[in-house]
């Protein structure tokens, strides 16, 4: 167990929290897109911009702050074109 936290810490300290959160929202989406669902889509859209816009800006860069805007805008359009 102490050896995969100790693997996963070398492996975040390479990085910013900005830049895992983009990897978890990748991974999130590619996790849901065999349930072919938009609506699914545009919850991980607007959950991952609130997540953005909550991070502080001194653990990551003021361009993930923009994402989640874009998030938090993209996913209500999203859920509003999806089917039930």
């Amino acid at each position: 167990m102490t050896l995969v936290l100790q693997l996963l810490d070398d492996f975040l300290l390479n990085y910013n929290v900005g830049q895992v959160l983009v990897l978890a929202f990748v991974l999130a989406m590619l996790g849901s897109l065999p349930l072919k669902s938009r609506r699914i889509l545009a919850l991980n859209c607007l959950v991952f911009g609130v997540i953005f816009l909550a991070t502080p800006i001194s653990l990551s860069d003021i361009a993930f702050k923009f994402l989640g805007v874009v998030l938090i805008v993209l996913g209500p359009l999203l859920y509003m074109t999806g089917t039930k």
